[in-house]
């Protein structure tokens, strides 16, 4: 059945599932802070993440064939296949030893942006989410956040992380 799909339509797909699981993450957060508020569900939204984030890059790491230990070639290669790379604008700047990986368009903040809501304050979420998930690719990698809500940010600013072998 799957097997005469074009690369086209399989990618089609991809971006939809991508979607999907955004969706049900959000669905999650939100049902969690109707029932318990906000501070309980960004406190479950982090015990969720440190679970999931090695989860993720183990995933990608096993189809990819990348060894652990590969350090920050390794993490640029695999931040490039999580699923929220096939929906997410991003860049990934490798630079000597150090990596910065940015958002340059995210699906959250835009959508709260857009309806004029703050930002969602993920920061906390994201450096568990990001450290896990360096960690799991090389484990003397150190993860940084350079800019996150609830930070300050310009207009056009999301969050942005820096990669190092510590």
């Amino acid at each position: 059945m799957h097997g005469d799909l074009t690369r086209d339509e399989l990618y089609k797909l991809l971006k939809a599932y991508t979607k999907s699981w955004l969706a049900h993450d959000g669905c999650w957060f939100l049902a969690v802070e109707e029932a318990h508020g906000m501070d309980e569900a960004i406190k479950m939204d982090e015990a969720a993440w440190a679970r999931f984030a090695p989860i993720e890059a183990k995933r990608i790491m096993e189809a990819r064939g990348i060894e652990e230990g590969g350090g920050l070639e390794a993490l640029a290669e695999v931040l490039g296949f999580r699923m929220y790379s096939f929906i997410a604008e991003y860049e990934t700047k490798l630079d000597g030893g150090v990596l910065i990986h940015r958002t340059l368009n995210c699906r959250v903040q835009s959508a709260r942006r857009r309806k004029g809501l703050p930002d969602f304050p993920c920061k906390s979420v994201g450096i568990i989410e990001f450290t896990n998930f360096a960690k799991t690719v090389d484990a003397r990698i150190a993860t940084k956040c350079l800019a996150c809500p609830p930070d300050e940010l310009d207009a056009d600013e999301f969050c942005s992380w820096e990669f190092t072998i510590g």
